[in-house]
């Protein structure tokens, strides 16, 4: 379906990223955008306006305008679950029904916010939010990034089943002051419930009378969440139709609605709006989203790069790779396409990254002398995010940008092969006007629109994950059947490990 276009892109020339803006004095204009507070630069990339053009014609082909109205319209766009694709209608863009919807769960939650700061389930100090996945990693990239100073609560999110995880998350909380929010869309994610049930024996072995009265639960499942002891009054819900990467716009994203504050909440998901609003108004020529879209495609589908490098120079946004790995690569990471068809050729690069300027002394070497070819995504905040010296953020901001001229530049030396940078390697560059919540909620949903871009050029469904099945699957039958049935391998490893010998 798409490997006529792609062969056209590719045969297109390559322009050399060391003389690029020689060759082409206006590529600086034509390749910025600004979206509210957000500053994209891909003018550092090896796409050229005849690309840009040839991959709008992609675009064409594969019905992105169509499939982005059925995204916003509500339609079942997840075709392998028959159902829609509503994380946009929390944030207010959307099919109205379902936009109304969003919003009355939304006051629902506001409600149960302003009950609990009137101390209406007594003194709380310490939010426990345990979850995993989607459930964990939106809630907790928000509160690292914003709620360092929210001085509102105590807020500890916890994701990993490692009974060490919550171990230390406990250890600083008083349990009679502690409210345990527990997230999960089924209500029967094995290691949440898990989570939670050591929490509530926490906190009955802490003098708690009713912990299961100290229980929120957000969920898609309300009837679970009621079966598994928890009064339907704390019950936030939402929509079946959001999806658990997307879900931090729903109550999944309590942690920060009480942990920030409401206000900071509202601004979250007016910034994503702003967001939805460009990338289904704007023209493919100035929407952000679809460019970058383009911009991931040339590079893994034209040159088969295997993996993209984001690198957040802003300890605030230090989170955001780890929560990008499960938004693209469970979204994307798919061999067969919408219709069953396989896929031809790379789909989702591997997403990695880290934090600047750690990063520079650790996996840099690789991205300036190594073999692989890493397109690399910087970014950084104009403004701090502390209050020390200016030449902290002066000299963040020196390397950052320092890292994507270098990578760019390289340098030659004939007479020392070892201290030789080839060069010609491509970085984009993402600049905040300040980490706040509105720039936040609008990354966060620049980030969404990109991933479901990429998924249409590729003709992929980017809304189900059935990948992660398979080894649920087996780790049932583990506890249930012991080894048997299994290969040797992972026989020894269960009887050596786990002492289930027969």
């Amino acid at each position: 379906m798409t490997q006529q276009p792609l062969a056209t892109i590719a045969a297109l020339p390559r322009p050399d990223l060391r003389t690029i803006f020689e060759s082409d004095p206006g590529r600086l204009e034509r390749m910025t955008l600004s979206v509210g507070p957000l500053r994209f630069d891909w003018s550092k990339t090896h796409l050229t306006a005849e690309m840009l053009a040839a991959f709008g014609e992609l675009a064409n082909a594969q019905d992105f305008a169509g499939k982005r109205d059925q995204l916003f319209s509500g339609a079942k766009i997840n075709n392998t679950e028959g159902r829609a694709a509503e994380h946009s209608a929390e944030r207010g863009e959307g099919a109205r029904e379902s936009v109304a919807s969003a919003k009355a769960l939304h006051e629902r939650m506001r409600a149960l916010i302003d009950v609990i700061e009137a101390e209406g389930f007594g003194p709380v100090r310490h939010i426990l939010h345990v979850g995993i996945g989607g459930s964990a990693l939106g809630p907790d990239l928000l509160m690292d990034a914003l709620g360092r100073d929210a001085g509102r609560y105590d807020v500890a999110i916890v994701s990993n089943v490692d009974g060490c995880a919550l171990e230390e998350a406990v250890k600083r909380f008083d349990p009679q002051a502690t409210l345990l929010a527990v997230a999960s869309k089924t209500f029967t994610t094995t290691e949440t419930m898990l989570n939670a049930a050591s929490a509530i024996e926490w906190m009955t072995e802490g003098g708690v009378e009713d912990p299961y009265g100290k229980v929120i639960a957000l969920t898609a499942s309300p009837d679970k969440a009621i079966e598994w002891g928890v009064d339907e009054t704390r019950i936030l819900p939402f929509s079946e139709t959001v999806g658990g990467r997307y879900s931090l716009w729903s109550s999944i994203g309590f942690p920060a609605a009480i942990g920030l504050g409401w206000d900071a909440f509202e601004s979250l998901l007016e910034g994503a709006a702003a967001m939805d609003r460009h990338f289904r108004l704007a023209a493919p020529h100035e929407n952000a989203p679809l460019i970058a879209a383009f911009v991931d495609q040339y590079y893994a589908r034209v040159m088969g790069c295997e993996t993209r490098g984001v690198f957040a120079y802003d300890e605030r946004l230090r989170l955001l790779p780890s929560y990008l790995q499960q938004l693209e690569m469970e979204s994307n990471g798919k061999c067969v396409r919408a219709d069953g068809s396989a896929v031809d050729g790379h789909t989702a690069p591997i997403t990695w990254g880290g934090v600047g300027t750690d990063a520079q002394h650790a996996v840099f070497q690789l991205l300036h002398q190594g073999t692989h070819i890493v397109p690399v995504e910087f970014l950084a905040s104009k403004e701090p995010g502390h209050g020390f010296d200016p030449a902290h953020h002066r000299v963040l901001l020196t390397n950052c940008f320092a890292q994507g001229a270098a990578l760019m530049r390289g340098r030659d030396n004939p007479a020392d092969p070892a201290r030789a940078y080839p060069g010609g390697r491509p970085s984009s560059t993402i600049l905040l006007d300040d980490v706040t919540p509105e720039a936040l909620g609008a990354l966060i949903a620049f980030y969404e629109h990109r991933t479901f871009a990429n998924a249409v050029l590729m003709g992929i469904n980017p809304f189900d994950q059935f990948g992660v099945e398979l080894g649920k699957e087996i780790a049932k039958s583990i506890e249930t059947a012991g080894t048997s049935g299994f290969d040797p391998s992972t026989t020894a490893l269960i009887e050596l490990a786990m002492g289930n010998a027969e």
